[in-house]
This record gives C-alpha cells, structure tokens and sequence, in this order.
C-alpha cells in the first residue's frame, strides 16, 4: 500500500489519498484507491468497478452496468457476453438501511448487513492501513485473523480501550 495525507489537513490517523494491491489466495489480484485529495471520479463513472475475463462491472448506490469486455490485442476482439444494466431508482440508500434496521430491532431477524458482513466487509481497508503504516507487504491468515510475517504489524490490529471499555473474549 502506499499514499499519505496530502489534501485533507484534520486530525485523521489514516490517509487521505491511498492505493492497495491485495493478491488473494486463488491468484487474483483486488486493486483498492481512495483519492479524497480530488473529488473528480477515477474510474469512467462514480461508484465501484469489478473487472473480470467476461465483463466489468460498474455499480453504484442506485444500480449496476455491466459491460462486456473484449480481446486485448492479441485476443479475439469480439464481446464475451451481453451488456446488461439495472436502475432501482434508489436515490437514498442510507433510508433502506436504517429502515431494514429498526425492522430488525423490532422483529429480532438478522439485518441485511449484519455485524460479520461488516466486519469481514471492513478487513482490508485496515489491512492496507496497517501496510501503509509499516511500509510493509504482510501476509494475512484469514481463518485466524492474524498477520503471519510481521510482528509490529500484527501488533496493529488491537489496542488497549478507555475503561471500562474492551473487546469481549
């Protein structure tokens, strides 16, 4: 990971401008950017961006577009699959969710997202934190939840609470 806190002068301990480059288990590679330091999009469209071998994926709040993807040079030119788009006129997701919530509450069922998928959801975004702050490549153990190759950034992922306050155990 590298980057650093270039436009954004507050007390933040994270950076403002960031790339990360996570190489999963199965060989694939998940690029991540964050650029607070310019609010212009970085990809062709707000939102997030999945590329693959048959198509790239282009989601936001409100819906998704999928486009199909093409030989490089050296490939067949021709389109892997057909496009495909979906607009759920959602405009304010952060109403659903907190409706979907409080239906929770009341009813005792498991939320959309719940405190596992928010969790697991958030795991890389620290992982490339603590790369950055170590200047480091680490290697994750995902069934263990520890840092396998660098005790000072292993040491990163827990920190000693305010009292009362902790981590159940």
């Amino acid at each position: 990971a590298h980057g650093g806190k270039f436009a954004v002068d507050d007390d933040r301990t994270i950076p403002d401008t960031m790339e990360a480059i996570f190489e999963m288990a199965s060989g694939r590679l998940i690029i991540f950017g964050h650029y607070e330091a310019n609010g212009n999009p970085v990809l062709p469209r707000p939102g997030l961006e999945f590329r693959g071998t048959l198509g790239t994926v282009y989601a936001e709040r409100d819906g998704f577009e999928i486009i199909p993807e093409k030989g490089g040079q050296f490939q067949d030119p021709a389109p892997r699959m057909e496009p495909m788009k979906l607009d759920t006129k959602v405009r304010d997701t952060t109403q659903n969710h907190v409706r979907n919530f409080l239906d929770c509450v009341k009813s005792r069922k498991k939320p959309n997202c719940d405190i596992e998928d928010g969790h697991r959801s958030t795991s890389l975004a620290h992982l490339a934190n603590i790369a950055m702050a170590t200047r480091s490549r680490i290697e994750w153990d995902g069934e263990r939840e520890v840092i396998t190759n660098n005790k000072q950034a292993n040491d990163l992922l827990q920190y000693t609470y305010r009292a009362p306050w902790q981590l159940p155990r």
